[in-house]
């Protein structure tokens, strides 16, 4: 909640003055941003009333609706385009974007896929390659969008679950290295994903260009010092940073808020992941572990990297900021997977 807290406060910062500029409404953002996190705080209690058991049996159906909606958001007309990708569809002027819908059905199906076969997990026919093919057909639909950030993070969350549930790690070593190739050509193909990673390593070789984005990056937070330039007292939000209020949102922290925001915003989350991890631990039956687990891995693994990314530590990739950072679907689905999460704190013993 003082995640979320934080997160409306600095939206509204971060983007008035693009809003005022762009839409004519300095609180256009804001506005979008509230209506979602009703949605969200519906789908929350929702989360926590559901009986989890229970919904297992829906597993596999939920994972095909999710397919099915990957397929659809890349039919022209179906799909909504922008910047290049093809990743939402629209409903009464709000965005959906169903790869997020996918991060929860998949950790769910593939809970519930470890649990049942926890006493065949070295039998590659009936599960390491069924396993493996869920997870290579739900990345590569993604990657189609293109998203490439999002694929990676979806994989390597399964990985998270395939290891601790007790995959042979012969099996998680061989396909991790069969995929490196296919990695690396993805990265070099796209001339856009080529300039990404060059200006990881080298930003200020094209300051104007690929490197801009990075750059000031680096100027919002080293100008923040130690206290910040104060709440709201932005430069690099009048038109210097793209996405300031978006997947750059902690550069606008560590900004305004300076060393000291910016560290407790790692601090928040580091007891968020904390707590989380007291509740996987403490899970009464083998499934709600699984799930559990991958739900604070996911949340943990995109706040490690759109922090990575903003303090230059790894090449630019479009994720936000968990419960922070604009972004409708991505809000709703960290949302819905935090009710879960309560919900599996509450389980009765077996």
């Amino acid at each position: 909640m003082i995640l979320i807290a934080i997160g409306v406060v600095m939206i509204y910062s971060a983007s008035a003055i693009y809003a005022f500029d762009k839409m004519g409404d300095s609180a256009y953002f804001l506005k979008r941003h509230l209506t979602y996190l009703a949605i969200g705080s519906a789908l929350t209690f929702t989360a926590l009333s559901i009986d989890l058991q229970s919904l297992r049996k829906y597993a596999k159906s939920f994972l095909t609706a999710a397919i099915v909606l990957l397929v659809l958001v890349l039919i022209p007309h179906l799909g909504h385009a922008s910047g290049g990708a093809r990743r939402w569809f629209k409903i009464l002027g709000l965005s959906f974007q169903p790869s997020e819908f996918l991060k929860i059905v998949i950790i769910f199906y593939m809970a519930d896929f470890l649990d049942r076969k926890k006493d065949s997990l070295k039998d590659s026919k009936h599960t390491v390659v069924p396993a493996f093919f869920v997870l290579g057909l739900c990345a590569g639909l993604v990657f189609l969008q293109p998203d490439l950030g999002t694929a990676v993070t979806l994989a390597l969350v399964v990985a998270i679950l395939f290891f601790v549930a007790g995959f042979d790690i012969k099996h998680l070593t061989s396909t991790f290295i069969l995929a490196l190739p296919a990695l690396g050509y993805a990265m070099m193909a796209k001339p856009y994903r080529r300039k990404r990673l060059l200006a990881f390593f080298h930003p200020w070789d094209d300051p104007r260009g690929v490197g801009f984005q990075i750059i000031q990056s680096f100027l919002a937070l080293g100008s923040g010092g130690l206290f910040g330039v104060g709440l709201g007292q932005s430069q690099q939000k009048l038109f210097y940073l793209p996405e300031s209020h978006t997947d750059f949102i902690f550069s606008i922290i560590g900004e305004e808020m300076g060393f000291l925001g910016a560290g407790s915003i790692v601090l928040l989350f580091i007891v968020f992941i904390f707590a989380g991890m007291v509740i996987v631990f403490r899970a009464q039956s083998h499934f709600s572990q699984i799930l559990g687990l991958g739900l604070v891995s996911l949340i943990a693994l995109e706040t490690v990297i759109n922090i990575g990314v903003s303090i230059g530590a790894l090449p630019t990739k479009g994720l936000s900021l968990p419960f922070i950072s604009y972004g409708g679907s991505a809000l709703l689905a960290n949302m819905f997977a935090v009710g879960l999460l309560v919900n599996i704190s509450r389980e009765p013993p077996l």
